[in-house]
């Protein structure tokens, strides 16, 4: 991975204990991986899965794709005017471009990035190799590197294998929130016996148990480490959230001084703080949150 240069990260990720009454009541210690401090521009997770590719690309332009809102795409091309890397995005949603581009891509234009945009049914089928053919044609894209959706791939599975390497011996259990499941894939390999991961799906669906089983093979070899799902907690779907959930990150910033992400890390939170009451965690048992982002700036 880059270790030097405009990418050089901050790692290990400071690991950092808050007090919080809705786990200290339970006999619970939460305690926050803070990701979201690895690089200025490429934030958390998006770190820790782009570098390798990045690596791999070896100066080549990078295709990439996204909704109209996905931090990975903000984060490609950040990295590509960091690095003097051609980039381009593959935008879901053919009707979006005919409209004014939000602040999220907005900023992926301003870092040079190109946007293609496809209706959605071809969008569905990107990952087949003549959808994804035409795909790059069309985006005059053709002998590009292909980084997928969410940068989750096998090189980026293994380089979030550091992730739970960091944290062995340091949390009874790891907890992340899962967008394409590449962070928990790799989290869960580099964990200790005895560790365990959980994931709280962002998306709507319940398919990402076999899609992070697939990721563990094409990565390791095998399915990898312990680890599990609570699919409850999507709050409607990706890029969507509820009042409830917007007040519980609002107070939980008040009452911690830390900027909460809605889209990722709000869910999770409230995912663990419902866990806790529900009895899900034993008592003295500790929980590492994995904070992947922090709020983008919609000014």
């Amino acid at each position: 991975m880059t270790s030097t240069g405009p990418l050089t990260p901050r790692l290990p990720s400071p690991l950092v204990e808050i007090r919080d009454g809705r786990f200290v009541r339970h006999g619970l210690r939460l305690l926050l991986k803070r990701d979201d401090l690895i690089h200025p521009e490429l934030i958390g997770n998006k770190w820790r899965k782009l570098a390798p590719n990045l690596e791999a690309a070896a100066g080549r332009q990078v295709v990439t794709f996204g909704g109209a809102y996905s931090n990975h795409l903000r984060a490609t091309a950040a990295a590509g005017r960091l690095l003097g890397l051609p980039t381009v995005g593959v935008v879901r949603g053919q009707e979006l471009a005919d409209r004014p581009l939000n602040p999220s891509l907005s900023r992926c234009a301003a870092d040079g990035m190109r946007l293609h945009f496809v209706d959605r049914s071809t969008y569905r089928h990107k990952s087949e190799p003549e959808t994804l053919a035409a795909i790059l044609r069309a985006a005059g894209a053709e002998g590009a590197y292909v980084v997928p959706e969410g940068g989750s791939n096998a090189a980026a599975v293994r380089g979030c294998r550091a992730l739970g390497e960091e944290l062995r011996g340091r949390a009874d259990v790891v907890a992340v929130a899962c967008g394409t499941g590449g962070t928990l894939a790799g989290l869960a390999a580099g964990l200790a016996p005895g560790q365990r991961a959980l994931g709280v799906p962002v998306l709507k669906g319940g398919f990402l148990a076999a899609d992070i089983q697939a990721l563990q093979e094409h990565a390791f070899g095998a399915r990898t480490g312990t680890w599990s799902l609570d699919d409850r907690f999507h709050f409607g779907g990706y890029a969507r959230t509820t009042p409830e959930l917007d007040t519980f990150a609002e107070r939980f910033e008040h009452r911690h001084g830390l900027p909460v992400e809605r889209l990722y890390v709000a869910k999770l939170l409230y995912a663990l703080a419902a866990l806790a009451e529900e009895g899900a965690f034993a008592r003295g048992t500790s929980i590492a949150a994995v904070v992947t982002g922090r709020p983008f700036p919609e000014a």
